[in-house]
């Protein structure tokens, strides 16, 4: 029996074949509550032997890698437990959640969520995208070309104040070109120009402030370049205060 590698599916393809009457009983059987003699045998079968994965939700990470790492051929049967397969996948850093399913009469199904790079940090080969954790992604940047915050150092509260913002204030987010330790409790974050607004601005606000709080900018930023004031930053370090110091 050969044992040929079962490569990627983008699209799984769908049966059109008329399933022979045999094969209907046994479906019915593998179906049905306590079947499992009858899913034992029907893993025997080749016409349930695996045939194709179909990847759900990769964006980074490479579909054929996946697949490499899952370790499987055509003699598995799609009625085999599953828990070993997503286990394997597990110990790909990049993938935050997996699940494996099958679906019929050949087709394995894998669903993954990606940990979501937030912040370029500088390692020993140069920029590395890490996590909201501090936790560095294996992305190629020479594939993908990630339009992201500088975090001048990789640490963990920095990089989760970055994830919150990403996540709560997208329009902040996209306009941080890097951020920075100021002390031992502050953080120093370098915005780039609104469009159709004023210039670079820097923000300093405590470590442990809220996206909330953070969006409190925008009304000071608009009434100042209504005035045409040249601002240099905004101190956000002070209660129910933004600070604003000119240039």
């Amino acid at each position: 029996m050969t044992r040929d590698p079962v490569k990627p599916d983008t699209d799984a393809p769908s049966s059109g074949r008329k399933w022979r009457f045999l094969i209907l009983l046994l479906l019915a059987a593998v179906l049905a509550p306590g079947s499992w003699l009858a899913r034992r045998s029907a893993s025997r079968m080749d016409y349930f032997h695996v045939r194709a994965v179909h990847v759900r939700g990769a964006r980074y990470l490479d579909q054929k890698k996946i697949v490499e790492i899952m370790a499987l051929d055509t003699t598995r049967s799609v009625w085999d437990d599953m828990t070993p397969l997503a286990r394997r996948l597990d110990t790909i850093p990049q993938i935050a959640a997996v699940a494996v399913e099958r679906r019929l009469p050949g087709t394995i199904v894998v669903t993954i969520r990606e940990k979501q790079p937030v912040a370029l940090v500088q390692g020993p080969k140069g920029l590395e995208p890490v996590d909201n954790a501090g936790v560095v992604l294996p992305i190629d940047l020479s594939i993908h070309d990630l339009d992201l915050p500088i975090a001048v150092q990789r640490d963990v509260p920095m990089l989760a104040l970055i994830g919150a913002i990403r996540a709560g204030t997208p329009a902040l987010y996209t306009r941080i070109a890097s951020i920075s330790r100021d002390g031992k409790s502050d953080v120093m974050i370098h915005l780039v120009p609104a469009p159709g607004l004023g210039g670079a601005l820097r923000v300093r606000a405590p470590l442990g402030v809220s996206v909330s709080r953070l969006a409190d900018i925008f009304p000071v930023e608009s009434d100042l370049l209504r005035r045409r004031a040249n601002v240099a930053e905004l101190d956000l370090r002070y209660r129910d205060q933004v600070i604003a110091r000119l240039q």
